[in-house]
């Protein structure tokens, strides 16, 4: 069983990287949305929009150098790598506003669901656009 685990994780480094660092980009937003939203009681959408963008540039800045190590070309790896996070955004807010505004659920709930959903979103497109060695 722990060769198994060894032998997966040896081929699924960069995966696995991603996934821990999109952990923390994710934690970086949820707690940042859960004080602008229950502590200084700023608008969810705005709460969203400054947090996702906190995650977006902490996820960029670990997967450059820490995971991928793909250092050329930053200002367009960025460029690739911050649009995509903002159609993570977009998703998300169109997400929030069903969940919140039109079924009335829980807003931090609300939130959880839509990372779930944006992290798979987000991790295709940045493996194949930010991240390709042939920018």
């Amino acid at each position: 069983m722990y060769q198994f685990l060894f032998l997966f994780a040896q081929k699924n480094r960069q995966f696995i990287s991603y996934s821990i660092i999109g952990v923390t980009g994710a934690t970086i937003d949820f707690v940042l949305f859960s004080i602008f939203v229950k502590s200084f009681s700023i608008n969810y959408l705005i709460s969203n929009t400054i947090s996702v963008s906190a995650g977006i540039t902490n996820n960029f800045l670990l997967n450059t150098f820490l995971n991928f190590k793909v250092k050329d070309k930053l200002a367009v790896r960025f460029f690739r790598f911050y649009t995509i996070g903002i159609s993570g955004l977009l998703m998300s807010s169109v997400m929030l506003y069903i969940f919140i505004t039109l079924l009335h659920m829980d807003t931090l709930i609300s939130k959880a669901i839509t990372i779930i959903f944006v992290v798979i979103l987000q991790y295709t497109l940045n493996k194949k656009y930010s991240f390709s060695r042939n920018i």
